[in-house]
């Protein structure tokens, strides 16, 4: 019974120091842009800007696919 007197305070302040670290990740803005690292994966890093990803999560079209592409694919 009197490790009940330590455990539940101890937790509770577990629990606020996440509640804090959450809000604080949130209005920092770590979650402002959850598509463009998810679909950067997608793209070959020969792209030096790496905008591609950013242009079809915007709904921009990346390239013309009637035109065929005049780069070599790379070599291991």
């Amino acid at each position: 019974m009197p490790a009940l007197y330590v455990m539940i305070p101890a937790a509770l302040l577990i629990v606020a120091i996440a509640i804090y670290i959450f809000f604080w990740a949130v209005d920092s803005g770590q979650y402002d842009d959850l598509d463009g690292p998810a679909h950067s994966i997608l793209f070959d890093d020969q792209d030096p800007n790496h905008k591609a990803a950013i242009d079809e999560a915007d709904g921009q079209p990346t390239a013309d696919p009637a035109k065929p592409i005049d780069k070599a694919p790379p070599h291991a």
